[in-house]
C-alpha cells in the first residue's frame, strides 16, 4: 500500500502547481500577448515583468491597433486618445492597421499621421477632427486601401480622400441619414476619384440613381460585383409588415410615421427604403 500511495501523492502535487509562465519561449509568449486588446496590452501587460516589458517594446506589437469605445470602460476620452498616442509611438513607423471610435481629435489624427504610413484606418464616430486637419493626414497617406469614417458627418471633401490615396480599395462612409448632412455630389466624387474601388459602404448618402450609375460606370471592379448579384433582400423594419402604403407619411428627416388602429410610432429610415 506504501508503494502505491506514494505516487499518487506525486502525481497529487504535480496537478497543483502553478505553470511558470516565464519559461516559455518568448515566441510564444508574443504570440499570446499578441492577441490581446491595445488597451489590455498598454495599462496592464506592459508592467507584469521586464520579460514582458521587453516584448511589448517591440515595433511589430504594434502592427495593429484597435481601440473600440464601450459605454461601461473605467477611461475617459482623454485616456484612451493618451493609450492610443503611446502604442502608435512605440510602432515606429510599424503600424499597418488602426481602428479606433469615438475618442479621436485633431491632435491624435496628426500624431497619427506623422508617425505610421498605414493601410487600413478606421475612424467611426469621431466627431472631435475637423475637415481641415482630416484633409491635410489623408494627404500624407498615400498607402491607405481601406478607409471606414462613418458617422463623422463632418467631413465632406470626398475628392481629397480620392486623389491623395490611390490605392483606396474599400471605403465606407456610412452618415446618419439627415438630408442637412449629406450632399448629392457625393457620388459623382466618388465616381471621379476613387475607381479601384472593391467595396463601398454609403449608407444614407443621397446619391441617387444618377450618382450611382456614376460610381458602377467609372470603378469596373465594384459593376463586376453587382453584376455576380443573384437577388436582393431589403432590411425589415418592422416585425409585423400588414400595413399599406397609405399608412406611411414621411417628413423632411426621413422618418417613417406608422399609423395603425393602436398609437402611431416612429422609426427612422434614413435611406428612403419606403419612398
Amino acid at each position: 500500500m506504501a508503494n502505491c500511495s506514494f505516487p499518487a501523492k506525486e502525481a497529487n502535487c504535480e496537478s497543483t502547481t502553478k505553470p511558470n509562465w516565464l519559461e516559455l519561449p518568448t515566441d510564444i509568449t508574443t504570440n499570446i500577448l499578441r492577441r490581446l486588446g491595445t488597451i489590455e496590452i498598454v495599462t496592464n501587460a506592459c508592467h507584469v515583468c521586464p520579460l514582458w516589458w521587453n516584448i511589448c517594446k517591440d515595433p511589430l506589437m504594434w502592427h495593429t491597433i484597435r481601440i473600440p469605445f464601450l459605454w461601461n470602460t473605467p477611461y475617459s476620452h482623454d485616456d484612451l486618445e493618451k493609450i492610443c498616442r503611446f502604442a502608435v509611438k512605440r510602432s515606429c513607423g510599424r503600424l499597418e492597421d488602426i481602428d479606433i471610435e469615438c475618442f479621436a481629435t485633431d491632435d491624435l489624427l496628426k500624431c497619427i499621421a506623422d508617425n505610421a504610413n498605414i493601410r487600413c484606418l478606421r475612424l467611426a464616430n469621431c466627431l472631435n477632427i475637423s475637415n481641415k486637419v482630416f484633409c491635410e493626414a489623408v494627404g500624407k497617406l498615400s498607402r491607405l486601401e481601406e478607409l471606414d469614417i462613418s458617422y463623422s458627418e463632418r467631413w465632406t471633401s470626398l475628392d481629397v480622400i480620392g486623389r491623395s490615396c490611390p490605392l483606396l480599395k474599400s471605403f465606407k462612409f456610412a452618415r446618419y441619414g439627415f438630408k442637412s448632412y449629406s450632399s448629392t455630389e457625393d457620388g459623382f466624387m466618388i465616381a471621379e476619384t476613387m475607381p479601384g474601388l472593391r467595396h463601398l459602404d454609403i449608407q444614407g448618402n443621397e446619391v441617387y440613381n444618377d450618382g450611382l450609375l456614376a460610381i458602377l460606370d467609372a470603378c469596373p471592379l465594384l459593376q463586376r460585383c453587382v453584376e455576380q448579384i443573384k437577388s436582393v433582400q431589403w432590411p425589415r423594419l418592422f416585425e409585423n409588415e400588414d400595413y399599406s402604403s397609405e399608412d406611411y407619411c414621411f417628413d423632411d428627416y426621413d422618418f417613417l410615421y406608422v399609423d395603425s388602429d393602436e398609437d402611431g410610432y416612429i422609426v427612422p429610415d434614413p435611406y428612403g427604403l419606403y419612398r
